[in-house]
């Protein structure tokens, strides 16, 4: 079986991790490199967040620190959210790698380099760390398949009324990244808040009964504490749909559009724009994935955490 060479690039957040447990129990991904970029919490809090759960899953890929703040935007952060640590929730164990002396753009240049196959690069937090390799390194483009993200909205945002947060909080690098002419699947909120766990499906997390799937039912149980606050149903696991979309295309609704980012807009700033008009000539640039089947989503969760069988770290 040959397997699909990946860049895990994200800013850990409950939602970033669980993308990352998934990516690590599916033996037909081939992790080249992990890297951290600034976005749900500061860059040295998603850094050892990253680390901590390359430690918990056994990711033994290079790591590399990534982008401190957006190109153009000062840095905000999500602690609303994921809390004062990016993770908060169960004891973690500490990173037991060291980290890279490159930077995530450089890291994601020399893997792409070597890779005898085009690299796909998941990003599940801001567009930076992409946006620089390319701007840093457009020789490396061409062997680049796909970047698939989670990230924007075709229909409404969430940080702001128009906007998504990751698009939002780096919309320079998401306009770079969108018109690469890079194949690209984007996993936007118009299907990563129906991938919602809720607390009914807790008991079937519980009952895998290893380390990882303890640690993820914690991360839940502090992550759904907000959104519920505020309406939700249950936690909208965002990030994951981003891995799934590559590996399980058969559990979601996708419609290729044509997707550009506002970056002038006083409303609007950050807003992923798509093109839904059947006789536009614009070029379909983006793979957008619309709907999933929630159920199943839950059933491909339990099965991933159950490679995880007989995995205990000190934490």
């Amino acid at each position: 079986m040959k397997r699909l060479p990946i860049i895990l690039d994200g800013d850990p957040g409950h939602d970033d991790a669980i993308a990352w447990v998934f990516a690590k129990a599916d033996p037909r991904l081939n992790i080249l490199a992990v890297t951290s970029v600034a976005g749900n919490q500061t860059i040295e809090k998603t850094t050892l967040n990253a680390r901590r759960i390359c430690a918990l899953l056994g990711i033994d890929a290079p790591f590399a620190k990534g982008a401190v703040r957006p190109l153009v935007n000062p840095p905000v952060t999500a602690g609303n959210w994921h809390g004062e640590s990016g993770l908060d929730g169960p004891k973690m164990p500490q990173p037991d790698q060291e980290m890279s002396e490159l930077t995530a753009s450089d890291l994601m240049a020399k893997v792409i380099r070597e890779s005898q196959d085009p690299v796909t690069i998941i990003s599940t937090g801001p567009l930076t760390n992409t946006a620089q390799l390319l701007l840093i390194h457009p020789e490396v483009k061409e062997n680049i398949g796909r970047i698939s993200i989670m990230g924007g909205g075709v229909t409404h945002g969430n940080w702001v009324p128009a906007a998504e947060f990751n698009i939002w909080e780096d919309p320079e690098a998401a306009w770079i990244v969108f018109n690469s002419g890079i194949p690209m699947t984007m996993s936007g909120l118009d299907v990563t808040e129906k991938a919602l766990i809720c607390p009914e499906d807790f008991p079937r997390i519980e009952g895998v009964g290893n380390q990882v799937a303890d640690i993820v039912l914690g991360w839940l149980k502090f992550f759904y504490m907000y959104p519920m606050q505020i309406g939700y149903a249950g936690a909208p696991v965002h990030d994951p749909c981003a891995v799934l979309a590559l590996t399980h295309p058969e559990i979601f609704q996708m419609q290729d559009l044509h997707v550009d980012v506002e970056l002038q807009g006083e409303l609007t700033r950050g807003e992923t724009v798509a093109d839904f008009r059947s006789w536009s000539d614009a070029e379909k640039n983006v793979t957008c994935v619309l709907g999933i089947d929630r159920e199943k989503y839950i059933d491909l969760l339990i099965d991933a955490l159950r490679t995880y069988d007989g995995r205990e770290v000190p934490v």
